[in-house]
This record gives C-alpha cells, sequence and structure tokens, in this order.
C-alpha cells in the first residue's frame, strides 16, 4: 500500500505506519489488509520443525481434532 519494504528482525517489531498497519516480527507478518501485502523472499521455506510424534499419532490427533461434539440432553425431575 505504501511501497515500503520489511524485513523481519528476530525480538524486533518493524511495521510502516501506512493505514494497512502492516507489521513484521521475526517471520510473522500481520496487517489489517493482507491482500495488500507483497512477500518478496521468505529465507525459512524448507525448514521443517522436529516432530516427536509417529505418523499414525499425527493422523489420529487430526480425525481427533475433526470430530464433532454431540449435545446430550438430560430430563430433569
Amino acid at each position: 500500500m505504501c511501497n515500503t519494504e520489511l524485513e523481519g528482525h528476530p525480538g524486533k517489531t518493524k511495521t510502516c505506519g501506512c493505514p494497512n498497519m502492516t507489521s513484521v516480527t521475526d517471520d510473522i507478518i500481520g496487517a489489517l489488509d493482507l491482500s495488500e501485502v507483497i512477500i518478496i523472499d521468505q529465507y525459512k521455506k524448507n525448514v521443517k520443525k522436529p516432530t516427536f510424534l509417529s505418523d499414525a499419532d499425527l493422523k489420529y490427533q487430526e480425525d481427533r481434532r475433526r470430530r464433532k461434539v454431540r449435545k446430550l440432553d438430560f430430563e430433569e425431575r
């Protein structure tokens, strides 16, 4: 929106100051309207986070997350 280039630094928040209020902290980008933001280069493209769960555990957690909550009706006496 304001043609300002922002670069993220560890522990610091950079903002552009335009009405869109774009801010960059480390590798987190925030703005009021993200469709106005253009990401030029992202240095952490292929970094995998270490995981302690197996593939079966991850699949179980995903299935569990998708479950619906059932409401129970109770009679009052």
